[in-house]
């Protein structure tokens, strides 16, 4: 319980933040974050792949 009540505490500061960011500045954050799960589920694919996972 205590841990769905951090998360969404920190869901709630995150959106705040995302409120007060213009638009162009919240789209190239959203857009480095993507690439960088892209990357992460790419090599994860990759490293389990390779090690027969």
């Amino acid at each position: 319980m205590l841990f769905l009540v951090a998360a969404l505490l920190l869901l709630g500061v995150a959106l705040g933040t995302v409120a007060h960011t213009p638009l162009p500045v919240s789209l190239i954050a959203a857009l480095v974050i993507g690439c960088w799960l892209l990357v992460f589920a790419l090599r994860e694919r990759h490293g389990r792949k390779r090690h027969g996972g």
